[in-house]
């Protein structure tokens, strides 16, 4: 019998701190013990988009859409690290992958892209090897390699067609803000 692939993505709230992203650790962990192959998605650290978007403009009141997206992607990638550890000090074997090593490929429009297509090969061969891979929400990567972000709301996105494209038998999203809730 195969195993089934649970996405699951936890926002800003979830891993705002240390003691919640442990807690996450053992709540992906336990569905790991169902005998499912677990996908989770990341947001940035509580309200570390927010204090990005604060010292951006305070550096410039208008900054380019290209910089916005280079500079706020980086929440994410501090979320995966940190979580893909707790995994693995919590006794599951876990990797981070952002964007670019995944292959989340959207349209080249800043702050706003959209997701054109997703490689699901390194994901699968991760999940076929016991892993827990660790995604990062909110970004993509244009054909030529450029950061991209999807607006507020982006790892929601990012779940939803990561559970599409892996074809999941489920997507559970864990937030505490109105959006996309279940599908």
């Amino acid at each position: 019998m195969s195993r089934e692939i649970v996405v699951q993505k936890f926002g800003g709230t979830s891993v705002a701190d240390t003691d919640k992203i442990k807690n996450v650790a053992r709540t992906i962990l336990r569905e790991k013990n169902f005998g499912n192959d677990v996908v989770v998605v990341v947001s940035a650290m509580g309200h570390t988009t927010d204090h990005l978007v604060k010292m951006a403009k305070e550096i410039s009141p208008n900054p380019s859409g290209r910089e916005m997206d280079m500079l706020l992607s980086t929440g994410e990638g501090i979320s995966i690290a940190l979580l893909a550890m707790a995994i693995q000090e919590a006794g599951g074997d876990a990797i981070s992958m952002n964007a670019m090593q995944v292959g989340i490929i959207t349209e080249n429009i800043h702050s706003k892209a959209r997701i054109v297509d997703i490689k699901t090969e390194r994901i699968k061969r991760h999940l076929d090897s016991g892993k827990v891979v660790v995604i990062a929400g909110f970004q993509g990567v244009t054909e030529e390699g450029e950061i991209t972000t999807l607006g507020r709301g982006g790892s929601d996105t990012s779940a939803v067609a990561l559970a599409a494209a892996l074809e999941a038998k489920r997507c559970d999203i864990y937030t505490d803000v109105e959006g996309v809730y279940t599908t």
